[in-house]
């Protein structure tokens, strides 16, 4: 099995606390290879990473950890890139096919804000056919954006959790459409990287189970949002219910990182949980946001009747916040 992320120095100790989830829950597995493509980690930094993952080869079993240092984003493209207020650093997935090894045939990809509490087995062996991308749904995309990619009746994917195919990848010429797609809008999109697969691959992406991406949205809204925001149908209200008790990969989206010091979100003790299993216990944590959690709070509550209006003021706030601070 092969594991890929893409962070920066700063970033470490999620991804010890991330690899930790899956090293825990995924015993049966015997060879698990963690790739990170990196920018600006320290040598010091990997090899302390390195040396704690591979505690987990024992019994037969092997975990390691592969570098790809990436030094600069934009030499990987022959246009100027704006990521707005994002990391450079999420582009980095795009380039899957040229910067892995040519026998590593697939990877699940997994944003460094993610924890994994079960197997992976059903989704790593997931049938892929002729496609070259699995993704769970967003399904608080807004319909305005959605149609603006060409997405009307289909659904937008959030890409912080990946299954991709590599042969197919290359044999379909994945990556250059995606690329193609970004450059074809000046390089500036909304979600980067996340809009430019969506765009770019129109009914061409296997649609995974929300188990495998689950975020607090979720556990925010109420089921009849996702119908009323959705042009195309949704898993079943039982089908979210039964996933909503017990999902496999937690994906930290929005303010409610477990890292931030006031966050609700109900996942963070386990999240606490395998970072204290690593050398970085107790490090990472921000304690800076206790007054920005307690105005989210206020908002949230008076919200709280009106969901759908909600969501429209977040997916006008977020693009507004990042042009900001870019």
């Amino acid at each position: 099995m092969n594991v890929l992320y893409t962070i920066d120095g700063g970033f470490v100790p999620q991804v010890a606390a991330a690899i930790t989830s899956i090293c825990e829950n995924n015993m049966h597995v015997e060879e698990i290879h963690f790739y990170i493509m990196s920018l600006h980690i320290p040598a010091w930094l990997e090899k302390k990473l390195a040396e704690y993952v591979n505690t987990y080869s024992k019994n037969a079993c092997i975990r390691d950890v592969i570098f790809i240092e990436l030094n600069e984003m934009h030499h990987y493209f022959d246009f100027t890139i704006d990521t707005s207020a994002w990391n450079p650093i999420v582009l980095a997935r795009l380039l899957v096919d040229k910067l892995l090894p040519e026998n590593v045939e697939r990877v699940i990809y997994l944003d460094g804000d993610t924890i994994v509490r079960g197997s992976l087995s059903e989704l790593w062996d997931t049938d892929m056919g002729e496609l070259s991308i699995g993704a769970c749904i967003e399904a608080t995309c807004s319909l305005k954006r959605k149609e603006k990619m060409g997405l009307k009746n289909k659904p937008y994917h959030n890409a912080g959790v990946l299954l991709v195919d590599l042969k197919n990848w290359r044999k379909n010429n994945t990556g250059q459409e995606i690329i193609d797609y970004y450059c074809k809008n000046n390089g500036k999109l909304y979600a980067n990287d996340q809009d430019a697969i969506n765009g770019s691959q129109v009914g061409k992406i296997k649609t995974l189970s929300p188990t495998y991406n689950y975020h607090n949205t979720y556990d925010i809204y109420r089921y009849r949002l996702f119908e009323k925001n959705c042009d195309y149908p949704v898993p079943s209200k039982e089908e979210l219910a039964n996933i909503k008790k017990n999902p496999c990969i937690i994906h930290f989206l929005g303010e409610e990182r477990p890292w931030r010091k006031g966050n609700k979100h109900r996942f963070s003790e386990e999240y606490i949980k395998y970072l204290d299993m690593t050398p970085w216990a107790g490090e990472n944590i921000d304690d800076g946001w206790r007054l920005y959690f307690t105005c989210w709070n206020i908002f949230n509550f008076v919200m709280k009747p009106f969901p759908l209006t909600r969501c429209r003021i977040i997916n006008t706030l977020v693009p507004m916040i990042l042009k900001k601070k870019s």
